[in-house]
């Protein structure tokens, strides 16, 4: 089912936005990546932050005693990780960003995919638990903070299509990569970049691939040459490319990386519907 929600407004249209997922593997002493998104915000332009927290939860997990598990890049979920899941990204992470970006003088307001209904999911595959599987998006939270001035920072976390049950309390944990990649097409946003912890996509050789078509992209899933982490983001791409101009992967462990990627830069791998002609 396709992402819907309201038109975007005449002052967002007048702008397309950035989505940009980050994530906690990304944010460390060296890298830029929240002083580049007040850099951003400064010079007018949209930024829409999805962010991650995997290793923060995996380490909750291991502290009551859970051992984290993943299956084809996606977290396994159960009732008490999904606690432990919701109140790391919609908690801790979520306002350590918020803080730490009002600090460097942007101005930014958290929330996850429940407020507002911005992220209506369902159960796709009982054996991953409690993952949604994006059926609608709601953007307008997103336009309305935009519109206000603010950087949306968003916690992949979503309401359950189905209704509440007793186990979830009506929320299920969504992949960020994935969480991205519909808000960016609800939002016909110009680009989407996500900032990871490799230099982008690899080859079978494992050699960065600098440039590659949704038809590239299409085959990488299916020989299983994307594995991993790498499995959603693309998945993503794919879909968001639908109305997305241009959507970069690029190691976000690097000084200037957002802006670069927003420069069009030569760093990771970056991803449009067709090859461009020379």
């Amino acid at each position: 089912m396709r992402p819907d929600g309201p038109e975007l407004s005449p002052v967002a249209e007048k702008k397309r936005p950035t989505v940009i997922k980050i994530g906690g593997s990304t944010l460390g002493h060296l890298d830029t990546t929240l002083e580049d998104l007040v850099a951003l915000q400064r010079r007018g332009d949209l930024p829409v932050v999805v962010h991650g927290g995997g290793a923060t939860i995996s380490e909750w997990m291991r502290r009551q005693g859970i051992m984290p598990r993943f299956i084809r890049g996606l977290r396994v979920t159960d009732a008490a990780s999904l606690q432990i899941a919701v109140s790391v990204l919609t908690g801790l992470v979520n306002k350590q960003l918020v803080t730490a970006i009002n600090a460097l003088g942007g101005r930014a307001v958290g929330l996850s995919g429940v407020d507002g209904a911005m992220l209506e999911a369902r159960v796709a595959d009982p054996e991953l638990g409690y993952v949604g599987e994006i059926v609608r998006v709601n953007p307008e939270p997103v336009v309305e903070l935009m519109e206000a001035g603010y950087i949306p920072l968003i916690a992949p976390v979503g309401m359950d299509h189905a209704g509440v049950s007793d186990d979830s309390s009506g929320m299920l944990n969504i992949n960020g990569d994935t969480a991205a990649g519909h808000l960016a097409w609800a939002l016909d946003a110009d680009r989407l970049i996500f900032l990871t912890d490799v230099e982008g996509v690899l080859d079978s050789s494992r050699r960065l691939i600098s440039r590659l078509t949704v038809r590239d992209a299409r085959a990488l899933l299916a020989s299983g040459v994307a594995s991993d982490g790498m499995i959603p983001k693309l998945q993503a791409c794919v879909q968001a490319l639908e109305r997305v101009s241009v959507a970069h992967i690029v190691d976000g462990r690097t000084q200037g990386a957002l802006l670069n990627a927003m420069e069009e830069g030569e760093d990771g791998t970056r991803l449009e519907r067709e090859q461009r002609k020379r």
